[in-house]
């Protein structure tokens, strides 16, 4: 695991962790035991409705005496959450990703380092600003293009965003591009018009590009805990959601959205990121996860 990310996960959950190993270290555990987990993993924003499933396999294997001491109870929660985590992890090869989230959670930082890593990976990669409705937000992207070296299409202040990207699929079939990065506005008044929108450019995209594979990702922000999980449930009413980015892993956080995100809404873990460097990106492994929480 680098090291960033081993940094960023021991901020978050240091709390956890610390809580967590006095349990695994007793010499035996009761019901009681098993109550303090389930405080312990809502608190870390695992959700009530992921938690309760997850400790009612932990005490049905208690009550059949395959759980005695704190040590089973650690290796048994690992084994749950990986697989928990690990049973949403099929996802295609990408040509075209849609980027959406809420305005702050890390997308267009995101934009820039997978643009940085896909072009590292040997491809011709564009990106593409497709939030017109914040200066800052094409200013930032047009510095991450500079940063990873990579191409960018950018519109006017308010210009339709279908028509940036209109533009940026034509630039792409026509000068060889492998990838095509596509940051959205964050920012609409109601879910109706969030929906329109992306609708619509999918709607452009899948015109323009149909022989390509478009795959859209969500921005999680790490540390708004339930929050996160509530945007990642509008987006995924909004549009087919088809993986999800952890962002901001480097504060004190609640990542322990991401199971209820992947239990409940079906939508798997793709990335982590963590600061602003442009190499603080990682792909998602839910083994090195589950044991850098768990400890």
């Amino acid at each position: 695991m680098f090291n960033f990310i081993k940094e960023a996960l021991t901020k978050v959950y240091s709390q956890f962790t610390s809580k967590a190993q006095t349990l695994f270290a007793r010499n035996s555990i009761d019901k009681e035991t098993l109550k303090e987990l389930e405080q312990l993993l809502i608190s870390a924003d695992t959700g009530v409705k992921t938690t309760h499933k997850i400790l009612q396999q932990l005490e049905s294997a208690w009550q059949h005496g395959t759980l005695a001491k704190g040590s089973d109870l650690q290796k048994a929660l690992q084994e749950q959450l990986i697989n928990l985590l690990e049973s949403k992890q099929t996802f295609p090869i990408c040509h075209v990703y849609v980027l959406v989230g809420i305005n702050g959670s890390g997308k267009t930082t995101f934009a820039g380092k997978l643009a940085y890593q896909k072009t590292k990976d040997g491809k011709k990669v564009l990106l593409v600003a497709g939030d017109t409705f914040r200066a800052a937000a094409t200013q930032q992207l047009i510095e991450w293009s500079t940063r990873s070296k990579t191409d960018i299409v950018t519109g006017k202040e308010n210009q339709d965003p279908s028509s940036v990207i209109f533009q940026a699929c034509e630039q792409f079939k026509h000068q060889g591009y492998d990838t095509l990065i596509i940051d959205t506005a964050g920012r609409l008044q109601t879910k109706i018009n969030l929906m329109k929108e992306l609708e619509k450019i999918k709607k452009i995209i899948n015109r323009q590009l149909p022989h390509y594979t478009i795959c859209t990702l969500l921005t999680v922000d790490s540390m708004l805990g339930q929050n996160s999980f509530e945007q990642a449930k509008l987006f995924n009413e909004s549009t087919q959601v088809d993986g999800t980015v952890l962002t901001k892993m480097d504060g004190t956080g609640k990542g322990g959205i991401v199971f209820s995100i992947v239990q409940e809404l079906k939508i798997p873990v793709l990335y982590i990121s963590s600061g602003e460097g442009i190499e603080q990106l990682k792909s998602f492994n839910a083994q090195e996860y589950v044991k850098q929480l768990i400890g």
